[in-house]
Protein backbone atom coordinates (compact mmCIF):
# COMPACT_ATOMS: atom_id res chain seq x y z
CA UNK A 1 0.00 0.00 0.00
CA UNK A 2 2.75 2.78 0.79
CA UNK A 3 3.95 1.86 -2.85
CA UNK A 4 0.74 2.77 -4.24
CA UNK A 5 0.62 6.82 -2.90
CA UNK A 6 3.96 7.21 -5.00
CA UNK A 7 1.33 7.14 -7.87
CA UNK A 8 -1.43 9.91 -6.56
CA UNK A 9 -1.11 13.67 -7.20
CA UNK A 10 -0.34 16.04 -4.73
CA UNK A 11 -3.87 17.45 -3.26
CA UNK A 12 -3.32 20.40 -4.27
CA UNK A 13 -2.62 19.49 -7.80
CA UNK A 14 -5.52 16.91 -7.88
CA UNK A 15 -8.07 19.75 -7.42
CA UNK A 16 -6.12 21.84 -9.90
CA UNK A 17 -6.58 19.04 -12.41
CA UNK A 18 -11.01 18.73 -11.08
CA UNK A 19 -10.99 22.52 -11.66
CA UNK A 20 -9.34 22.07 -15.25
CA UNK A 21 -11.98 19.80 -16.35
CA UNK A 22 -14.99 21.72 -14.91
CA UNK A 23 -13.69 24.65 -16.78
CA UNK A 24 -13.34 22.99 -20.05
CA UNK A 25 -16.53 20.94 -19.28
CA UNK A 26 -18.72 24.10 -18.69
CA UNK A 27 -16.95 25.71 -21.77
CA UNK A 28 -18.10 23.17 -24.65
CA UNK A 29 -21.14 23.33 -22.79
CA UNK A 30 -21.40 27.22 -23.67
CA UNK A 31 -19.75 26.16 -27.01
CA UNK A 32 -22.97 23.82 -27.42
CA UNK A 33 -25.86 26.35 -26.87
CA UNK A 34 -23.81 29.33 -28.49
CA UNK A 35 -23.97 27.04 -31.88
CA UNK A 36 -27.84 25.68 -30.94
CA UNK A 37 -29.13 29.19 -30.42
CA UNK A 38 -29.89 30.22 -33.67
CA UNK A 39 -31.40 27.07 -34.87
CA UNK A 40 -33.59 27.27 -31.65
CA UNK A 41 -35.01 30.74 -32.48
CA UNK A 42 -35.49 29.39 -35.80
CA UNK A 43 -37.77 26.88 -34.66
CA UNK A 44 -39.30 29.04 -31.93
CA UNK A 45 -39.02 32.47 -32.95
CA UNK A 46 -39.48 34.55 -29.72
CA UNK A 47 -42.50 37.09 -29.26
CA UNK A 48 -40.10 39.92 -29.87
CA UNK A 49 -38.49 38.74 -32.87
CA UNK A 50 -41.71 38.40 -34.45
CA UNK A 51 -42.56 41.83 -33.39
CA UNK A 52 -39.27 43.00 -34.93
CA UNK A 53 -40.12 41.35 -39.05
CA UNK A 54 -43.84 43.32 -37.99
CA UNK A 55 -42.08 46.47 -37.78
CA UNK A 56 -39.88 45.76 -40.53
CA UNK A 57 -41.76 44.09 -42.93
CA UNK A 58 -45.55 45.29 -42.31
CA UNK A 59 -46.70 44.79 -45.65
CA UNK A 60 -45.91 40.87 -45.01
CA UNK A 61 -48.80 38.81 -42.64
CA UNK A 62 -46.81 37.35 -39.59
CA UNK A 63 -49.68 36.79 -37.02
CA UNK A 64 -52.45 39.82 -35.55
CA UNK A 65 -52.31 41.97 -32.53
CA UNK A 66 -55.53 41.10 -30.94
CA UNK A 67 -56.60 39.94 -26.84
CA UNK A 68 -59.40 37.33 -27.73
CA UNK A 69 -58.24 33.91 -28.15
CA UNK A 70 -58.57 33.62 -32.10
CA UNK A 71 -55.72 31.68 -34.46
CA UNK A 72 -55.70 31.22 -38.40
CA UNK A 73 -54.64 27.42 -39.31
CA UNK A 74 -52.79 27.76 -42.72
CA UNK A 75 -52.20 24.48 -44.91
CA UNK A 76 -49.30 24.85 -47.83
CA UNK A 77 -49.04 22.34 -50.41
CA UNK A 78 -52.71 21.37 -51.13
CA UNK A 79 -54.65 19.45 -52.42
CA UNK A 80 -53.27 16.33 -52.05
CA UNK A 81 -55.05 12.64 -51.38
CA UNK A 82 -54.89 13.56 -47.74
CA UNK A 83 -56.95 17.13 -48.39
CA UNK A 84 -60.92 15.88 -48.15
CA UNK A 85 -59.89 14.16 -44.76
CA UNK A 86 -58.24 17.01 -43.65
CA UNK A 87 -61.61 19.17 -44.29
CA UNK A 88 -63.35 16.28 -42.43
CA UNK A 89 -61.34 16.93 -39.27
CA UNK A 90 -62.12 20.82 -39.40
CA UNK A 91 -65.26 20.28 -39.86
CA UNK A 92 -65.55 17.83 -36.90
CA UNK A 93 -63.94 20.57 -34.71
CA UNK A 94 -66.17 23.83 -36.10
CA UNK A 95 -62.57 24.83 -37.46
CA UNK A 96 -61.70 26.61 -40.72
CA UNK A 97 -58.36 26.82 -42.57
CA UNK A 98 -56.61 28.66 -45.60
CA UNK A 99 -55.07 26.55 -48.05
CA UNK A 100 -52.51 27.60 -49.84
CA UNK A 101 -52.40 25.90 -53.34
CA UNK A 102 -49.48 24.37 -55.48
CA UNK A 103 -51.01 24.93 -59.26
CA UNK A 104 -49.06 21.58 -60.29
CA UNK A 105 -51.39 19.57 -58.00
CA UNK A 106 -54.77 20.74 -58.99
CA UNK A 107 -55.82 18.46 -61.98
CA UNK A 108 -57.72 15.74 -60.96
CA UNK A 109 -58.37 17.26 -57.59
CA UNK A 110 -60.83 20.01 -58.28
CA UNK A 111 -63.88 18.31 -56.76
CA UNK A 112 -61.62 18.53 -53.62
CA UNK A 113 -60.76 21.79 -53.42
CA UNK A 114 -64.64 22.71 -53.95
CA UNK A 115 -65.48 21.12 -50.56
CA UNK A 116 -62.67 23.11 -49.12
CA UNK A 117 -64.53 25.96 -50.16
CA UNK A 118 -68.02 24.57 -49.28
CA UNK A 119 -66.97 24.48 -45.48
CA UNK A 120 -65.91 27.54 -45.53
CA UNK A 121 -62.20 27.41 -45.59
CA UNK A 122 -60.16 29.81 -48.82
CA UNK A 123 -57.66 29.22 -50.89
CA UNK A 124 -54.26 31.00 -51.23
CA UNK A 125 -51.83 31.00 -53.58
CA UNK A 126 -48.74 28.87 -53.30
CA UNK A 127 -47.27 29.49 -56.48
CA UNK A 128 -46.91 26.40 -59.67
CA UNK A 129 -44.71 23.99 -58.14
CA UNK A 130 -42.99 23.21 -54.87
CA UNK A 131 -40.12 25.14 -55.35
CA UNK A 132 -38.38 28.09 -53.47
CA UNK A 133 -40.38 31.04 -55.35
CA UNK A 134 -37.34 33.40 -54.37
CA UNK A 135 -35.34 31.91 -56.66
CA UNK A 136 -37.72 32.65 -59.84
CA UNK A 137 -37.11 35.16 -62.19
CA UNK A 138 -39.83 37.73 -61.89
CA UNK A 139 -41.74 37.08 -65.08
CA UNK A 140 -41.51 33.33 -63.92
CA UNK A 141 -43.19 34.06 -60.79
CA UNK A 142 -45.96 36.38 -62.14
CA UNK A 143 -46.89 33.91 -64.56
CA UNK A 144 -46.74 31.21 -61.72
CA UNK A 145 -48.73 33.55 -59.63
CA UNK A 146 -51.10 34.77 -62.23
CA UNK A 147 -51.99 30.87 -63.30
CA UNK A 148 -52.54 30.10 -59.88
CA UNK A 149 -54.88 32.64 -59.52
CA UNK A 150 -56.71 31.27 -62.41
CA UNK A 151 -57.26 27.70 -61.24
CA UNK A 152 -58.63 29.78 -57.81
CA UNK A 153 -61.04 31.71 -59.31
CA UNK A 154 -62.77 28.69 -61.56
CA UNK A 155 -63.14 26.96 -58.28
CA UNK A 156 -64.83 29.83 -56.88
CA UNK A 157 -66.78 30.04 -59.47
CA UNK A 158 -67.74 26.60 -59.88
CA UNK A 159 -69.38 26.78 -56.39
CA UNK A 160 -70.91 30.11 -56.75
CA UNK A 161 -68.83 31.40 -54.01
CA UNK A 162 -67.24 35.16 -53.64
CA UNK A 163 -63.34 35.14 -53.97
CA UNK A 164 -61.49 35.46 -50.98
CA UNK A 165 -58.55 38.58 -50.31
CA UNK A 166 -55.57 37.49 -52.95
CA UNK A 167 -52.88 35.61 -49.96
CA UNK A 168 -49.39 34.56 -51.48
CA UNK A 169 -47.29 32.64 -49.37
CA UNK A 170 -43.59 31.79 -50.90
CA UNK A 171 -42.06 28.32 -51.72
CA UNK A 172 -40.02 27.47 -48.86
CA UNK A 173 -41.40 30.68 -46.66
CA UNK A 174 -38.59 33.12 -48.61
CA UNK A 175 -39.03 36.65 -49.80
CA UNK A 176 -36.77 38.91 -51.15
CA UNK A 177 -37.65 43.09 -51.38
CA UNK A 178 -38.00 42.32 -55.16
CA UNK A 179 -40.87 39.69 -54.09
CA UNK A 180 -42.85 41.91 -52.38
CA UNK A 181 -42.83 44.79 -55.31
CA UNK A 182 -44.32 42.07 -57.57
CA UNK A 183 -46.66 40.34 -55.22
CA UNK A 184 -48.19 44.33 -53.97
CA UNK A 185 -48.06 45.03 -57.79
CA UNK A 186 -50.84 41.65 -58.74
CA UNK A 187 -52.80 42.93 -55.82
CA UNK A 188 -51.40 39.87 -53.29
CA UNK A 189 -50.49 40.46 -49.58
CA UNK A 190 -47.27 37.94 -48.36
CA UNK A 191 -48.77 35.63 -45.47
CA UNK A 192 -45.98 33.79 -43.58
CA UNK A 193 -47.08 32.60 -39.88
CA UNK A 194 -45.92 32.93 -35.83
CA UNK A 195 -46.29 29.21 -35.34
CA UNK A 196 -44.37 26.48 -37.67
CA UNK A 197 -43.30 23.60 -36.14
CA UNK A 198 -41.25 22.88 -39.96
CA UNK A 199 -43.26 19.54 -40.71
CA UNK A 200 -41.79 19.00 -43.87
CA UNK A 201 -38.68 17.86 -42.44
CA UNK A 202 -40.03 16.87 -39.04
CA UNK A 203 -41.79 13.65 -39.37
CA UNK A 204 -43.00 12.80 -35.31
CA UNK A 205 -46.67 14.35 -35.39
CA UNK A 206 -46.55 13.88 -31.45
CA UNK A 207 -43.38 16.62 -31.72
CA UNK A 208 -44.90 18.67 -33.94
CA UNK A 209 -47.92 19.16 -31.98
CA UNK A 210 -46.31 19.64 -29.09
CA UNK A 211 -44.83 22.41 -30.92
CA UNK A 212 -47.76 24.06 -31.92
CA UNK A 213 -49.12 23.80 -28.14
CA UNK A 214 -46.95 25.64 -26.93
CA UNK A 215 -46.42 28.42 -28.87
CA UNK A 216 -49.98 29.14 -28.96
CA UNK A 217 -51.24 32.36 -28.75
CA UNK A 218 -54.29 35.11 -29.47
CA UNK A 219 -53.70 36.15 -33.11
CA UNK A 220 -51.05 33.80 -34.23
CA UNK A 221 -51.04 32.09 -37.96
CA UNK A 222 -50.25 28.17 -37.64
CA UNK A 223 -48.52 26.89 -40.74
CA UNK A 224 -48.39 22.93 -41.68
CA UNK A 225 -48.38 21.39 -44.66
CA UNK A 226 -51.01 19.37 -46.68
CA UNK A 227 -49.44 16.19 -48.66
CA UNK A 228 -47.57 14.43 -45.76
CA UNK A 229 -49.26 11.39 -43.35
CA UNK A 230 -48.19 12.48 -40.29
CA UNK A 231 -50.06 15.85 -40.57
CA UNK A 232 -53.31 13.74 -40.27
CA UNK A 233 -52.39 12.70 -36.44
CA UNK A 234 -51.48 15.79 -35.66
CA UNK A 235 -54.14 17.44 -36.77
CA UNK A 236 -56.32 15.28 -34.65
CA UNK A 237 -54.19 15.98 -31.45
CA UNK A 238 -54.03 20.31 -31.46
CA UNK A 239 -57.37 20.41 -33.08
CA UNK A 240 -59.02 19.73 -30.44
CA UNK A 241 -56.57 21.06 -27.81
CA UNK A 242 -56.69 24.02 -29.48
CA UNK A 243 -60.60 23.85 -29.13
CA UNK A 244 -60.48 22.88 -25.38
CA UNK A 245 -58.23 25.92 -24.67
CA UNK A 246 -61.08 28.35 -25.68
CA UNK A 247 -59.61 29.03 -28.85
CA UNK A 248 -61.60 29.94 -32.13
CA UNK A 249 -59.85 28.47 -35.54
CA UNK A 250 -60.18 30.40 -38.58
CA UNK A 251 -59.09 31.29 -41.77
CA UNK A 252 -56.65 34.25 -42.63
CA UNK A 253 -59.34 36.29 -44.17
CA UNK A 254 -61.25 36.22 -40.57
CA UNK A 255 -58.52 36.51 -38.41
CA UNK A 256 -57.26 39.97 -40.40
CA UNK A 257 -61.10 40.77 -39.80
CA UNK A 258 -60.27 40.25 -36.03
CA UNK A 259 -57.94 42.17 -35.76
CA UNK A 260 -58.83 45.13 -37.71
CA UNK A 261 -61.84 45.39 -35.61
Amino acid sequence: MPRLRLFRLPNNLRRRVRRNRMTTLFTLLALVLLLASPFYVIYKPPALLLRYFQWKWPDVLWQVDTTRKVVALTIDDAPSRHTAEIVQLLREHDARATFFVIGSQVPGREDVLGEVVRDGNELGNHAMRDAPSRSLADAELEHEIRAVRNVIRRVYAAEDLPMPPNYFRPGSGFFSDRMRVLVDKLGYRLVLGSIYPHDPQISWWRVNANHILSMLRPGAIIICHDRRSWTIPMLRSVLPEIKRQGYDIVTVTELVREGES
